[in-house]
């Protein structure tokens, strides 16, 4: 009975000591997936940064206190406000992708670098449309895009993240200057409807005066053919008299 009992422990032990081995293997196993970074703790304390593929860590000590997406991510940047140079208020909205190059910086450098990149998308929006005036934010959008991704870069670098592109959706002046720039292309339209008119009437004028021109020219040659003619029937005819007598 008593080698029963002391069997059935050492049984026992065993089982939980290779649950205990199950256990550790399983928590020292970390595997990585493509595009993304496990950032590694030990004791509350950074330790490494474990990229895709097979890694161990030590179980019970070291943990997992990030795990940080290298993928690119789109984010829709809200619609605000912003003034232009010439004062033009308008409702602006975009979107920005970006991806982290840094997981380090992202978990340490900032509490949420999603919220931080948007948060600076927007004033650098701002600040880019305050230099310039209304009717360039439409011709020179492409500029302005590429201005607002150089001012992010510089600034999100401590964060450890670099914005990839970034594109306005949408930009909406007041109705106030909407029914302005109607009325401006409307005059603009009307404008050229007359130029083409005139330079019309002014191209048949001259057509005209051109045929006028051609006929008078015409109606000369004509007269001058006809007076040569008339000479030489008379000369024709003189000779043959002088010859006759």
């Amino acid at each position: 009975m008593e080698l029963e009992t002391v069997l059935d422990y050492v049984f026992s032990y065993q089982v939980i000591l290779l649950v205990l081995i199950v256990i550790g293997l399983k928590s020292s196993i970390k595997f990585v997936p493509q595009n993304r970074a496990f950032i590694i703790e030990r004791f509350g304390k950074y330790n490494t940064t474990l990229e895709a593929g097979l890694n161990f860590i030590v179980p019970f000590i070291d943990t997992v206190a990030a795990n940080r997406s290298l993928k690119e991510q789109a984010g829709d940047v809200p619609e605000q406000s912003a003034i232009t140079k010439d004062n033009i208020t308008l409702s602006v909205d975009g979107v920005l992708y970006f991806k982290v190059v840094d997981p380090y910086k992202a978990t340490y450098g900032v509490e949420d670098y999603v919220f931080a990149v948007t948060q600076l998308a927007q004033t650098t929006m701002r600040s880019e449309l305050g230099k310039m005036e209304l009717d360039k934010t439409f011709e020179e959008r492409d500029l302005l895009n590429t201005n607002i991704v150089s001012a992010l870069n510089e600034a999100a670098s401590p964060w450890g993240v670099q914005v990839l592109r970034y594109e306005l959706k949408d930009i909406n002046p007041p109705n106030s200057v909407l029914d302005a720039m109607e009325q401006q292309m409307k005059a603009e339209r009307l404008k050229r409807a007359q130029i083409l008119e005139s330079e019309g009437d002014r191209q048949a004028a001259i057509n005209r005066a051109e045929g006028d021109k051609q006929a008078i020219v015409l109606a000369a040659e004509a007269d001058r053919e006809e007076q040569i003619l008339k000479a030489d029937g008379e000369a024709q005819a003189i000779i043959r008299v002088a010859q006759a007598d």
